[in-house]
């Protein structure tokens, strides 16, 4: 199996028009993977959407270039959340989907998500081995003239899509008479969620909502999430809800502005699948990055916190694998295995929202479920081309790594990782006494930033 390199902890990520977010590049994905999922005599399919930067305009007829030449019809749907292509690539029948979205990256940057037929992320395998048929001879891969694919519009995608998330909102239940802040980040959600939201009787406040090409998570959004809270308090509504430039998380604000994050809202949703006995294994699925009080909060539940390394397609392997259906991230990926294949911040807005108006309290009395305990994260920039893994390497950095944690055992944790996307490596602390947190933290970003120097 060749080593992903082109491929990240999600999918292919860069600057646009800069190798690898090149049109002469990702035209090659679009042949590797349209290769990869043909599987028989049948008329192949992919669907491709995309959130609003201005560099989709250049990468959609590239993949679109790549699919149709090795056969492959294409469905092109325009702005839609990530989880909205996950559910069009099942209930469609696609061979494939394709996000076109860098996420939570300001508009500069671009990426491509991938999902296979079964609506999921594809694994580190699958990947691998598109990556090293890109490196080989495509002309081998080209279809006959006769049967090159075709592309065409769907219209209705996004009505499509309303209507799925609708259904995951309990039968019978409503918004009305609730005041909701929402901030769409100028992104991929900006047109369907308001529209899920007032079709089911509340009020919406919506901000976010006028993308321009440059502006997607530019000072708004889940990334910064203070301007939601800022509406909340003035517009004295009932709860902010922020998603990221492809609707794949959430956060959330209560009706005071105080901020409540991913692990808060697993923590409330096992709550009550566990009490309508509906969460399977037990337990629930998140990774390194999550909160020890949300791990303590579920033990008090006699429930099990399984750790995965970040990002939410290992989240979701480990749901998979193990038989759970519930997981997330704290950055605010939550995935429900009964309503969605990925991260889907308009559902789990959803969820949260039901869980609102059954309890008939408000929104700081049903979301804080933990007093989180002390955590710190710290990103420590590599310059001059120094390499992470080099740095972690070191003798003197695993020395210092090894010493912090024995000094946090029973009392907190460290976790160091290398950034998938950037060149960073981020360094977590965590632990009852926040002084100390404070410390480790700084003493590992300066001997780590020495190092790499």
């Amino acid at each position: 199996m060749t080593d992903r390199k082109l491929f990240g902890t999600d999918g292919v990520r860069g600057l646009a028009n800069t190798e690898p977010m090149t049109a002469e590049t990702v035209m090659r994905l679009g042949v590797a993977a349209g290769k990869r999922f043909t599987r028989g005599t049948h008329r192949h399919t992919v669907v491709i959407g995309k959130d609003t930067r201005l560099s989709g305009y250049m990468l959609e007829p590239a993949l679109t270039a790549g699919f149709v030449s090795v056969g492959m019809d294409v469905i092109l749907v325009g702005p839609i959340p990530t989880p909205g292509i996950a559910m069009l690539t099942r209930s469609m029948r696609c061979d494939l989907g394709v996000m076109i979205s860098a996420s939570h990256n300001p508009f500069q940057d671009n990426g491509i998500k991938l999902f296979g037929p079964d609506g999921y992320k594809l694994s580190d395998a699958i990947e691998a081995e598109i990556e090293g048929m890109m490196g080989s001879d495509l002309s081998d891969m080209r279809a006959q003239a006769h049967s090159l694919g075709r592309a065409k519009r769907l219209e209705d995608a996004a009505g499509r899509y309303i209507e799925y998330a609708k259904t995951t909102f309990p039968r019978g239940l409503r918004l009305d008479g609730l005041k909701i802040v929402l901030d769409c980040a100028n992104g991929a959600a900006y047109k369907v969620a308001p529209t899920v939201l007032w079709e089911l009787g509340a009020e919406v406040i919506k901000v976010g909502v006028e993308p321009d090409g440059f502006n997607i998570n530019r000072e708004c959004g889940s990334l910064h999430p203070d301007r939601m809270s800022d509406l909340v308090r003035a517009y004295r509504a009932h709860l902010g809800i922020a998603l990221d430039g492809d609707a794949d998380r959430v956060l959330f604000c209560d009706e005071k502005g105080q901020m409540i994050d991913g692990d808060q809202v697993l923590a409330l949703i096992a709550n009550h699948w566990q009490r309508t006995q509906q969460l399977n294994g037990g337990a629930v699925v998140s990774t390194i990055m999550s909160n020890l009080g949300l791990e303590r909060q579920l033990q008090a539940q006699n429930l099990k916190l399984i750790r995965t390394k970040v990002g939410d397609r290992y989240v979701v392997e480990q749901m998979r694998e193990g038989g759970y259906n519930l997981g997330g991230e704290q950055s605010g990926h939550i995935i429900m295995g009964q309503h969605a294949t990925t991260g889907d911040g308009v559902i789990a807005a959803l969820q949260v929202l039901a869980a609102l108006v059954q309890g008939g309290r408000t929104a700081s009395e049903t979301l804080r479920m933990f007093e989180p305990v002390p955590q710190l994260l710290k990103n420590v920039r590599l310059s001059n081309g120094a390499n992470a893994e080099a740095v972690l390497g070191l003798d003197e950095v695993r020395k210092a790594i090894a010493a912090v944690e024995k000094r946090l055992v029973g009392k907190g944790r460290l976790v160091i990782r290398k950034s998938g996307t950037e060149p960073l490596i981020r360094i977590m602390a965590e632990g009852d006494d926040a002084a100390e947190v404070d410390t480790v933290v700084a003493e590992l970003a300066a001997l780590i930033t020495k190092a790499a120097a």
